[in-house]
């Protein structure tokens, strides 16, 4: 028998004063058998942080075809490709090739390091593909917050970024490694 993926609620409210984007939204994450509660709240990191009217969760890990967040526009055409972890070059350059802009968040600390010292010459000439690490001590502080039903605010202004629960304040640490 199959396991089945448990579901999170979260409340996000999101103040991004760079982008002027402030809204709230009630997400419902399906998280697979196999997902840590890191990579869950990555996902919801990486939500929060491209937040807008459409943005939706993929199928991520049970899904090989579609990413972890994605936008599409009316015509169903792919505007936005977001994948959340240490994607192989060959997943990067399909997205590429289906999306008009492709965002990844790589975390893992050295893993992180050493995959993109694997795929930066590649990504190097690829354009439509920003890449952002986030730092190991900021996922596994997020994953600290990962409860069945959150109340989660992220604040963006002047690039920093912080997510609270009420109670812990993360600083979100982020690198940009490449910019599209």
């Amino acid at each position: 028998m199959a396991l089945k993926a448990t579901i999170f609620k979260c409340d996000l409210q999101i103040a991004d004063m760079d982008r002027h984007y402030y809204a709230d939204h009630a997400l419902t994450i399906a998280r697979h058998p196999s997902e840590t509660d890191e990579r869950m709240m990555m996902r919801v990191l990486a939500y929060a942080l491209n937040a807008q009217e459409g943005l939706a969760f993929g199928g991520g890990l049970s899904t090989e075809d579609e990413p972890d967040l994605w936008l599409k526009d009316l015509t169903g055409a792919i505007r936005l490709w977001i994948e959340v972890g240490l994607p192989e070059e060959k997943l990067i350059r399909k997205a590429r090739g289906r999306a008009d802009q492709v965002v990844i968040y790589a975390y893992g600390g050295a893993k992180a390091a050493l995959w993109w010292k694997g795929v930066a010459a590649g990504l190097a000439r690829a354009e439509r593909v920003r890449v952002v690490e986030v730092a190991p001590e900021t996922s596994r502080e997020l994953a600290a917050l990962a409860t069945r039903s959150m109340r989660l605010q992220c604040m963006i202004q002047d690039g920093e970024v912080s997510v609270t629960n009420g109670e812990t304040l993360v600083q979100v640490g982020i690198a940009e490694l490449s910019d599209a």
